[in-house]
C-alpha cells in the first residue's frame, strides 16, 4: 500500500498508542510538523514518515472524540454558564464603558 501524503488536519497513530495530527507540512524542506493529543508538538522528516508507514508504525486515525487532550479544561470548566451555586450568569459585556466611546 502506498505511504499516504501527511495532510494538515488528518490525525494518524504511532506505535499503536500515540495520536497526533499533521499541523504542519514543509514539502520543500521534506518536514512535518505534527501535535500529539497531549499538545506536544515535533517535526519528523518525510523520510522518518515513510518508513514508519512501510513498517507499520504509523497508522491513519479517526480524529478524538475529546478534543480537550492538549487543553486544560476542568469540568467545572466546561459549564461556563453556571456560577458555583448553579445559577446562570449574564456573561455579556454590559453596552457602555466609561471613558471609551465606544461608537468613534
Amino acid at each position: 500500500m502506498a505511504t499516504p501524503q501527511p495532510n494538515i488536519g488528518d490525525w494518524y497513530r504511532l506505535d499503536g498508542s500515540a495520536l497526533f495530527e499533521v499541523v504542519a507540512y514543509d514539502d520543500d524542506d521534506g518536514t512535518i510538523e505534527i501535535q500529539y493529543f497531549d499538545g506536544t508538538v515535533e517535526e519528523m522528516d518525510i523520510e522518518d514518515w515513510q518508513a514508519q508507514w512501510e513498517d507499520g508504525a504509523l497508522e491513519a486515525a479517526e480524529a478524538p472524540e475529546d478534543w480537550s487532550g492538549s487543553v486544560d479544561v476542568d469540568a467545572e470548566d466546561s459549564n461556563r454558564d453556571t456560577d458555583a451555586g448553579g445559577d446562570e450568569r449574564n456573561l455579556r459585556a454590559s453596552g457602555s464603558v466609561e471613558g471609551v466611546d465606544l461608537f468613534e
